[in-house]
């Protein structure tokens, strides 16, 4: 019988989106974290009598056949790029992107990988570094006298040294942008990496033409919404529920076919 395993494809896939929210809900205070959403597509058709064949010696034609779906599949797990809100740190050298773009962050491979994540620390050279260590491109380093560090929409990096009145600026931010940003890796930690799908990085600096501003001493909270999750996780388990019922009404009807009862 068809049904059985078709609801068990109904039961995998719905298990699987289940998985997705929660990584959803156990993220709603990563910093910079971007939802996932969980795509469905159909599987193949079994026809049974294929639309448009001939159903007389005259010619006529079947309207609609029968054709039986043989389940469902999760096709893409979809990243929802949208904004999250702004939370207020305190942390001078903290900084959220207002708008599109990521952080280039060097990892100790010398790849580049990408991050919204903007809680920034000093490293023992005085570079700015992410929580992890790894430096922000294009490497920028804060003075060890500097008493106050001012960081401008624009990305530049200032720097107040000593007694000074005038700051010196010791370098500016720089942000990439991605024709398709889904198409980024995750490579958890808050990193990403570009792939084919993503297309190559676009590089630019905050405020130019199609990038973002940044704003000192917030970073970009996540834009899960709790609410929304829990709606999902319900009609997820409903779903879920109900599949598991057409497999036991299909073992019901298997029962009276076969006589066993």
């Amino acid at each position: 019988m068809r049904a059985l395993s078709i609801a068990a494809t109904g039961m995998t896939a719905q298990q699987r989106n289940v998985e997705t929210i929660a990584n959803n809900v156990a993220n709603v205070a990563t910093t910079g974290f971007k939802r996932s959403n969980l795509v469905f597509q159909d599987l193949m058709y079994q026809p049974l009598r294929r639309q448009g064949s001939l159903s007389s010696d005259a010619g006529t034609m079947v309207p609609a056949g029968v054709e039986i779906g043989l389940g469902v599949k999760p096709a893409a797990v979809t990243r929802i790029v949208t904004q999250g809100s702004l939370q207020q740190t305190g942390n001078s050298l903290d900084i959220a992107i207002e708008g599109k773009g990521y952080l280039t962050i060097q990892l100790p491979n010398g790849e580049n990988a990408y991050t919204r994540a903007g809680a920034l620390q000093r490293s023992a050279e005085g570079q700015l570094v992410t929580v992890d260590g790894y430096e922000v491109a294009p490497g920028i380093t804060i003075p060890a006298d500097a008493r106050e560090v001012v960081i401008s929409k624009s990305g530049q990096v200032l720097a107040y040294e000593n007694q000074n009145s005038t700051p010196t600026e010791v370098g500016r931010i720089q942000l990439s942008n991605f024709v398709n940003e889904p198409g980024l890796e995750a490579l958890g930690d808050n990193l990403f990496r570009e792939t084919p799908a993503s297309g190559q990085p676009n590089n630019g600096f905050p405020g130019d033409p199609g990038f973002g501003s940044v704003r000192q001493g917030y970073v970009e909270s996540s834009n899960v919404n709790v609410v929304e999750e829990i709606t999902s996780l319900i009609q997820a388990q409903r779903a879920y529920e109900m599949n598991s019922k057409v497999i036991e009404a299909g073992d019901e009807m298997s029962k009276t076919a076969t006589g066993m009862r």
